[in-house]
């Protein structure tokens, strides 16, 4: 298995430290903080350990701290109801004492019922798009001095645009982009962990869609980023090892926030997640 995503599976494989309490470590993916990706795919896995034969069919959480990547997360998972078909978890993440997200995750079981659902772009395939990583290696020459010699991370999820484009080239584009993605490697059938990994994946580029129009404004100024909420509704079974279409558009940005929304297809059509987040997009921040 390739180290990047064996890095991630031990990330997201939590300690038990008792009934309802899990620790979790840290991977650095090149932020100052704690990637949010990974905080939600913790949470919902310590969801996860304490449901047996249920699915997440949702999840809302809350980033409240940037998280310290050298300190470990301590997991809270309160069962606050186990019904006939649904249970809800709440889950609080804390480091050094106080809680930095949380989020409540609610399980049903299968059932049959109404369906349907949205049609899926009609849209170039993953094979020879380039690679984000790829990406940002050719644009290594043209970022500015503080990002200068900076490694160039090796990524879990090997994410593909649809419309690839180099930011330093690029003043303005509309608030809207898709890309395939999927692991880079094959992982264990387990639904609950497809789930987390992709709650993981789904915050690598979700919000940078609100500031598709700006890329000219980010270049110049002094602009702070960071999540504030998060959002995911599971629709249907899916593997996060073979390629997903994440189609993403942000139909507001204001008062310093940016709102996305996505959703995800397997390459057949099928829709299997619907995703939604705000966050802060603070303009002329101090440094």
């Amino acid at each position: 298995m390739i180290d990047s995503l064996r890095d991630m599976l031990r990330v997201l494989d939590l300690e038990k430290i008792e009934e309802n309490h899990f620790r979790g470590e840290s991977r650095d993916i090149g932020g100052k903080s704690v990637f949010g990706g990974q905080v939600l795919g913790q949470a919902l896995a310590a969801a996860c350990r304490t449901v047996d034969g249920r699915i997440a069919h949702s999840l809302h959480a809350y980033f409240l701290r940037p998280g310290d990547m050298n300190a470990p997360i301590l997991y809270e998972v309160d069962r606050i109801r186990d019904g006939r078909t649904f249970n809800t978890r709440r889950i609080v993440a804390i480091q050094h004492g106080r809680p930095i997200f949380n989020m409540a995750v609610s399980f049903q079981i299968e059932e049959g019922g109404y369906e349907h659902q949205s049609k899926m772009l009609d849209v170039p395939g993953p094979d020879g798009l380039p690679s984000i990583v790829e990406m940002r290696q050719k644009a290594a020459e043209l970022d500015p001095e503080r990002f200068k010699g900076r490694p160039t991370l090796q990524l879990p999820i090997d994410i593909r645009p649809i419309q690839p484009s180099n930011p330093y080239l690029v003043d303005s584009e509309p608030p809207f982009q898709s890309i395939w993605f999927r692991t880079v490697d094959t992982v264990p059938a387990d639904r609950a962990l497809h789930q987390s990994i992709l709650a993981y994946a789904s915050d690598f580029v979700l919000l940078g869609t609100a500031t598709l129009p700006y890329r000219k404004s980010l270049r110049e100024k002094n602009v702070h980023m960071a999540s504030l909420d998060h959002a995911m509704w599971f629709h249907r079974d899916f593997r996060i090892d073979q390629w997903l279409l994440y189609v993403m558009k942000s139909p507001s940005a204001s008062n310093a926030r940016g709102l996305a929304i996505g959703d995800v297809f397997t390459q057949d059509g099928s829709l299997i997640a619907t995703i939604a987040q705000e966050g802060l997009i603070r303009v002329n921040a101090e440094k």
